[in-house]
């Protein structure tokens, strides 16, 4: 199994769960004792926090990228980005590092495509789904039709990610929230949602929507396991 760099921090509570998924699949995969090989880089999310409310995006392209540098010289084979928004900045990552990177949302878009999913509700933070960087991947590469909650509802998804599940605050309130933004994609035409935001997993659960839900942080961490086992097989 070829070694998986990961780029986390970005909160810390979903990159925790990276680690956990990453390993449970790896010893499902391989048995035993088994358990993945990567090597993370974890990041002061204060700093990168303060970063976007300002839209300095060349800046945090840049933390992120020595990080990736660091990764690279650990010996690395490929990038994990560890959070959704931060796809905004994974070319140039990608070119920091000279590493590829996994990009979040193509296992993502592969699982709504082998499900037969066309129309898609995203909620993740304002970035993510008021940005082209994401819907227009989605679009452009996998031909979705990507469909994202009204203002008021991108606000209050957005607040619930960045005021409470970064810090590991689960709510029920919050939760009733995320339904009703669910059920209001779903008059529009949705026919599963992606949780683009790799914090979303720790609020929704499968009984929480009549719809098919698309979790990012889990089919990320799947395919890089099998993406390091598959440069393993080629090697």
């Amino acid at each position: 199994m070829q070694l998986i760099g990961i780029l986390g921090g970005m909160s810390w509570e979903s990159t925790a769960l990276y680690y956990k998924l990453m390993n449970e699949h790896c010893r499902e995969r391989l048995g035993g004792h088994s358990s993945a090989r990567l090597v993370l880089h974890s990041v002061d999310f204060a700093e990168i926090e303060a970063l976007q409310r300002t839209g300095d995006w060349p800046a945090m392209a840049a933390i992120l990228g020595e990080a990736a540098k660091g990764l690279a010289a650990a010996g690395a084979a490929f990038l994990v980005i560890a959070t959704n928004t931060m796809h905004r900045v994974a070319d140039v990552i990608a070119a920091m590092s000279g590493l590829p990177v996994l990009h979040i949302a193509d296992p993502t878009a592969e699982a709504l495509q082998q499900a037969g999913v066309t129309r898609v509700g995203l909620l993740g933070t304002r970035f993510t789904m008021e940005q082209d960087f994401y819907r227009g991947r989605l679009t452009e590469r996998h031909g979705l039709d990507v469909l994202v909650p009204e203002a008021e509802d991108r606000a209050e998804v957005h607040r619930i990610i960045y005021d409470e599940l970064v810090f590991g605050t689960v709510r029920e309130e919050s939760r009733a929230i995320y339904r009703g933004v669910i059920e209001r994609l779903a008059e529009q035409g949705a026919e599963a949602i992606i949780m683009g935001c790799t914090e979303i997993t720790l609020l929704l659960r499968p009984q929480d929507s009549d719809l098919p839900l698309f979790d990012t942080t889990a089919l990320h961490a799947t395919a890089a396991v099998e993406r390091a086992l598959e440069y393993c097989r080629l090697a």
